[in-house]
């Protein structure tokens, strides 16, 4: 994990490595950097999400997490340690004033393999949903079909998505508090048909870190002018409740994630995942 590309292996065509040439060549962002990769690697090989010789297609919205999440993937696949090969894929809703420009060309500027999808589900999403509710809903549905159907036509075994730790916290929270069950999200699934995988190798990683991430690797951000304006959703009062949380005892997220994957059925009340009805003292003799 102590090596750093050389300067001819920034320029190597299809590594994706240029995109680290400005990088800050600080102590601190140095920790950042292997910080991410050590987290995603430790989520890849704990949830057994690689098969050598796969092909992986790559969601990138052009946030700060998708940013992320390429660049990770990029740096351990230089590193040796991811043997698959990635595509980038960016679908264009066709939200007002979305900056075409900005992804091609940054990935086409880094030699990162990429494909650009234009599906117009912006107005499907406003015409269906009443002014004033949330649109997230039907437009993460909307967006995840299409990019199935992009993964099955590039030959891709998985769609890997950017979701983070406080994402998988967020919606546990939202499940417990409004779903009435217990369910985050996994770091891996397969989809309902069974034909592809979903990934998200970030679930250990913090978004303060992906924040810092990408500010020190000056990403060219696109915020979302949809979902992202609309406000009292029931995520960003989780959000704020978990921040809270971690400012009055650090560390609690860590705890919390930690404890998504320690789940003990026998201490929980659901009788499909435990049984009670056979839990019994043995007579001592």
């Amino acid at each position: 994990m102590n090596v750093s590309p050389s300067p001819s292996e920034f320029d190597e065509p299809g590594t994706g490595l240029s995109m680290f040439r400005d990088a800050p060549n600080s102590v601190e962002f140095n920790k950042l950097r292997k910080r991410l990769v050590r987290h995603a690697r430790e989520a890849i090989e704990s949830y057994a999400m690689v098969k050598p010789g796969e092909r992986w297609l790559v969601a990138l919205s052009g946030g700060k997490d998708s940013y992320g999440l390429l660049a990770v993937l990029l740096d351990l696949k230089w590193r040796g340690l991811l043997p698959v090969d990635l595509l980038a894929c960016n679908l264009d809703q066709g939200q007002p004033n979305f900056p075409k420009h900005i992804l091609p060309e940054f990935l086409t500027a880094h030699g990162v393999p990429h494909r650009i999808e234009y599906q117009d589900t912006y107005t499907v999403v406003t015409d269906k949903i009443p002014e004033g509710r949330t649109y997230c809903s039907l437009c993460s549905r909307l967006r995840r079909g299409h990019l199935y159907r992009i993964a099955r036509e590039e030959g891709c075994s998985a769609l890997v998505l950017g979701h983070h730790r406080e994402d998988a916290l967020e919606t546990f929270f939202m499940n417990l508090f409004h779903g009435g069950r217990l369910a985050a999200m996994p770091p891996k699934l397969v989809n309902d048909e069974g034909d592809l995988k979903v990934l998200r190798p970030l679930a250990f990683c913090a978004e303060a870190d992906l924040e810092k991430f990408a500010a020190a690797m000056r990403f060219p951000i696109i915020p979302c002018d949809l979902c992202g304006s609309q406000d009292g959703l029931q995520r960003n009062a989780m959000k704020a409740m978990l921040d809270d949380l971690e400012k009055r005892m650090p560390g609690r997220k860590d705890t919390m994630i930690r404890a998504l994957t320690n789940v003990r059925p026998s201490h929980l009340m659901d009788g499909k995942l435990f049984d009670f009805a056979a839990l019994e003292p043995q007579p001592s003799r």
